[in-house]
């Protein structure tokens, strides 16, 4: 596998990954370390639910896989009747996910899916764009079991996880890729994790369909263009 030119001292990212479901890698750094914490204390949580928050782009489905992929943790869909949630969780396994719940699932459905799992022994991990106190659900039984579930943030990547993701993004793809590049894309582009992978998939397929190296002139006229 090629990997991405290297200038000295320059192009060395002291990042852990940990496998997902997707078979892409989650790259640990500190804005997200504390709440990869909480998942390495699996099954070993204070009570049955985890609430992990961050704004969008921060990496929480990513996680949500990568939980997913060590505890085979049942993913509930919202817009699944919650007759079917309950009967998935009485009769599926003994760890959940639940994503976007302070948007996409109703608070009397989620208030049931809670004191399923906890009547059942069994865990789940929740992922909100807001803190329970923030978000603060009108249902007070819910809000009271949220509000005492243990939470945590998931930090905006910084430029030098970006970086890191960046570099592994190209070095997936076996794209040689000058750090030059790299640093040219960073303060330009959104900084979101998904933001990253949708950049380096437009340009490996430009690239290929065009037969241009990835070079500065060429990330430079693909961003232009995204404007």
């Amino acid at each position: 596998m090629s990997e991405p030119s290297e200038k000295p001292g320059q192009l060395t990212f002291h990042f852990e990954h940990r496998a997902a479901l997707t078979g892409d890698d989650f790259v640990v750094a500190p804005c997200n370390s504390a709440a990869v914490s909480w998942l390495d204390n699996w099954p070993d949580w204070p009570g049955p639910a985890l609430v992990i928050y961050g704004p969008p782009g921060c990496g929480k489905t990513h996680l949500t896989a990568v939980f997913s992929a060590r505890a085979g943790a049942v993913a509930l869909d919202p817009d699944a009747p919650e007759e079917q949630l309950i009967a998935t969780i009485s009769s599926k396994g003994s760890a959940y996910t639940a994503d976007n719940i302070d948007t996409r699932f109703d608070e009397q459905t989620l208030f049931h899916i809670y004191n399923s799992v906890a009547a059942s022994g069994g865990h789940i991990l929740l992922t909100s764009q807001k803190s329970p106190k923030q978000w603060g659900p009108s249902l007070p039984d819910l809000s009271s079991r949220l509000l005492s579930s243990p939470a945590c943030s998931i930090g905006v990547p910084d430029e030098e996880l970006i970086k890191g993701v960046l570099v592994k993004l190209f070095s997936d793809r076996q794209l040689k890729i000058e750090f030059s590049v790299i640093e040219y894309i960073v303060l330009r582009m959104e900084r979101s994790l998904n933001a990253a992978r949708v950049l380096v998939e437009d340009i490996d397929r430009l690239s290929l369909s065009e037969q241009r190296n990835v070079t500065l002139p060429f990330v430079r006229d693909i961003l232009a263009e995204k404007k």
